[in-house]
């Protein structure tokens, strides 16, 4: 089975300039999840896809490939990530001889998961004979549909009834993707099908800590807290970005 890693990483974002080389711990924020992939025992090969050249820069400097660029009109914030893969399996097998099996997304906004993830979601995708695996975190018990209200305008509490008095371990334990920081698919799924959920779609459940989602200024402080915290303050490149970091709002769209 021949794996492919592809993190993607767009220059352009609406509200985080430049998020991708966004510095974490003094290293641009793609460094971490190149360190991750690079790490990995289980992707045949890792590649960059961006329109920057910039990023591309980087992404060399940290270990990565960038064997194509992705076309403008695939880097913009209603662009999605099924035909961000499409393009990126075209380009790979047009230009080797190498026919991709799976592929596995990695998004840079994901600094904290790590190469054992990776392994994992390929080790369940390979023996439950997945589509797909995608990463997911357990939604705390207070944000679950059954702790949810509606509050009218005036602050009246509409639809309330007999589950807002379930007990915590009453309530039904409910995920939700993390991003996701991991997502493997199919081939078939993304160039046949089109889609990245296919029928057989398996969940890697991964810790609230683990699943951090770069979409703030805030939350590169929380990062580097607990990269500190952790002891995993290092990564693939060190190089800086002309970027500040103050600012910043989430973006939306691929990566």
């Amino acid at each position: 089975m021949y794996v492919l890693g592809l993190i993607p990483a767009r220059g352009g974002s609406k509200g985080i300039p430049r998020k991708n080389l966004a510095p974490l711990l003094g290293k641009p924020l793609i460094a971490w999840t190149a360190a991750a992939a690079l790490a990995s025992r289980r992707l045949d090969r890792v590649v960059v896809s961006t329109d920057d050249a910039e990023i591309a820069a980087v992404a060399r400097e940290c270990g990565l490939e960038v064997p194509f660029m992705r076309p403008g009109s695939m880097a913009r914030d209603q662009s999605g990530a099924l035909e961000v893969i499409a393009h990126a399996l075209q380009e790979i097998e047009r230009r080797s001889a190498s026919k991709v099996d799976a592929v596995v997304y990695l998004q840079p906004t994901s600094p904290l998961r790590t190469a054992g993830h990776i392994d994992r979601a390929v080790e369940m995708y390979a023996e439950k004979s997945a589509d797909t695996v995608v990463s997911v975190c357990r939604v705390p018990h207070n944000l679950a549909s059954e702790s949810q209200l509606s509050v009218a305008a005036d602050g009246r509490v509409a639809g309330a009834n007999a589950a807002l008095l379930l007990r915590r371990q009453d309530k039904p334990v409910r995920f939700a993707r993390n991003g996701p920081a991991v997502l493997v698919v199919s081939r078939a799924c993304v160039l046949e099908r089109q889609t990245l959920y296919g029928e057989r779609t398996f969940a890697l459940e991964m810790t609230a800590r683990e699943s951090m989602d770069i979409d703030a200024a805030e939350d590169l402080d929380l990062a580097e807290a607990w990269l500190r915290w952790s002891g995993r303050g290092r990564a693939g490149c060190t190089r800086g970005t002309r970027s500040g970091r103050r600012g910043r709002c989430p973006s939306s769209g691929a990566t």
